[in-house]
């Protein structure tokens, strides 16, 4: 290991401990960069999802970098947001929950959001929290092109719900909101001129047209038609990134710093950074994250506090005290464990960047 990654974690734990989460600045904006490169060079706005980062820092830094608002999925989200001064929101989830508490109502009265749908009982609450805010409310359909989540399933039903909210006067159509599966596009296509041929003969006009996702990065301009997209994971990367073959291990600016506690065994040893740190979801692969020092080491079991080690694939084992750095399967949800990231510029700590909307559940 080179002098200067040493220094840094030797500044590290002095100063914050282990485990710890860190972000290198200078990968992050590289990052930004390229996405909205890539945005630009497709001829669609970038609408960043902020649910991996969760900071309004973050997501300005994007939106100087050229993004056209940004995407959340909680309403906690959004008025994390809308307080930090950023008001071009999209949230990309039904808000059953946020509309009947009043909590959308709420925010409608500060900030004109767009919100999505895909059922007439969602569009009824929004009627009414738009009524509540005294503001209208753009609605955002969303379809379902095969990767059987939200959305509906065909361009009649998207259909049904556009003449729902062209005939309510609270609500304001504005667009569709697609996730395709990587081989998915040609089937999106198809949905989507049928759904535009549709609003067509009802008078009506999508003027947002969003795709999403990280791993669609390769498919932008693909889908005729499309004004924007959603992508969130790709300002950090992580290994379920690096395993679809849209990053390298050079991209993922999130690590998480942990120490080696134990090594009761030979082939075995202990890390503090468990469950509650990197969270035991697998995103399909083997195994809890990669160890940058030690590739060929496996985080096989976590305890809350623990992660378990199986060093039997090392030459070179870690030992008791050894710091080492860790990218996780999917950092989405390891940003949301924490409550701060150290950010790091080259070997020094530069800031510490509150998650400030972690947490979010409504």
């Amino acid at each position: 290991m080179d002098a200067s990654s040493q220094r840094l974690k030797n500044a590290i734990i002095e100063n914050f401990g282990t485990p710890c989460p860190v972000i290198d600045l200078d990968v992050v904006e590289r990052n930004i960069e390229r996405v909205q490169r890539l945005c630009d060079e497709a001829g669609i706005a970038n609408r960043p999802h902020i649910k991996t980062h969760k900071s309004p820092l973050l997501a300005k830094m994007q939106i100087e970098a050229g993004a056209k608002g940004i995407t959340c999925q909680k309403l906690g989200e959004a008025e994390v947001m809308a307080d930090a001064g950023i008001t071009d929101i999209v949230i990309a989830t039904n808000l059953l929950g946020a509309a009947r508490s009043g909590r959308l109502a709420a925010l409608q009265r500060r900030v004109g959001l767009k919100v999505c749908a895909d059922n007439p009982v969602t569009l009824s609450h929004y009627a009414q929290a738009a009524a509540q805010a005294e503001r209208k409310m753009d609605v955002i359909i969303e379809c379902d092109t095969g990767q059987k989540r939200a959305g509906v399933e065909t361009p009649g039903e998207a259909l049904a719900l556009a003449q729902i909210i062209r005939d309510d006067p609270n609500l304001n159509f504005v667009g569709i909101l697609f996730y395709p599966s990587l081989d998915g596009w040609e089937h999106t296509q198809t949905f989507f001129d049928a759904l535009t041929e549709g609003l067509h003969e009802l008078g009506m006009q999508a003027t947002i047209v969003s795709t999403g996702g990280s791993p669609n990065l390769v498919n932008l301009g693909k889908l005729k038609g499309a004004t924007e997209h959603r992508a969130g994971t790709c300002i950090f990367n992580d290994l379920m990134m690096i395993n679809a073959g849209v990053a390298t291990q050079e991209d993922c600016a999130f690590q998480i710093y942990s120490s080696v506690v134990s090594r009761a065994g030979e082939e075995r040893g202990i890390l503090d950074a468990g469950s509650k740190t990197l969270t035991s979801d697998t995103g399909g692969l083997e195994g809890y994250g990669r160890i940058i020092e030690h590739p060929n080491a496996r985080i096989h079991k976590f305890a809350e506090e623990h992660g378990f080690l199986d060093l039997s694939r090392c030459n070179d084992k870690p030992g008791v005290g050894d710091i080492v750095r860790v990218i996780p399967n999917h950092v989405c949800v390891a940003v949301n464990m924490v409550d701060q990231l150290v950010a790091v510029r080259g070997d020094e700590i530069v800031e510490v960047i509150p998650v400030a909307a972690r947490g979010r559940l409504v």
